[in-house]
């Protein structure tokens, strides 16, 4: 009695391909791969050449912010000596660089920094230099 109930019903049902579910995550996975995958493996090595490529003398950057200049590479432990100040070294490893500087690089300039210290834009009133918090700013409250 039950087969002759759901014999009609599974008779209606239409079967879609596998491949056809599948399709969005596919695709998805294509896209994460080109937008976030590759970059990343094309930054890793980019940083392995930086790397591999550090000499004695190079002015070099690392992960913990401290600028120093390369004295010695040892090849065997993959540590490099750096002079951070006169007479002051530190022994870290290789994979410690983050990259090495140049004179062409500017260390300390932020684009962002520069629009803010350039002032207001012409035809800007007193309350965009004071700030909106200030007492001064023209807050709209009669004193």
């Amino acid at each position: 009695m039950i087969g002759i109930l759901l014999g009609p019903a599974q008779q209606q049902t239409q079967s879609t391909s596998p491949l056809v579910t599948l399709m969005p995550f596919l695709l998805l996975g294509l896209v994460l791969y080109f937008i976030m995958i590759r970059p990343q493996r094309r930054r890793m090595q980019q940083q392995q050449s930086v790397i591999h490529s550090l000499e004695v003398g190079d002015e070099v950057l690392t992960i913990g912010g401290i600028f120093g200049t390369i004295r010695f590479v040892d090849e065997e432990s993959d540590e490099l000596t750096l002079e951070v100040a006169p007479g002051t070294t530190l022994r870290i490893i290789r994979s410690a660089v983050a990259r090495k500087v140049t004179e062409d690089e500017p260390l300390d300039e932020d684009p962002e920094e520069e629009d803010e210290q350039a002032g207001p834009a012409e035809g800007g009133d007193a309350a965009d230099e004071k700030g909106p918090w200030s007492d001064e700013g023209g807050t709209g409250e009669e004193k």
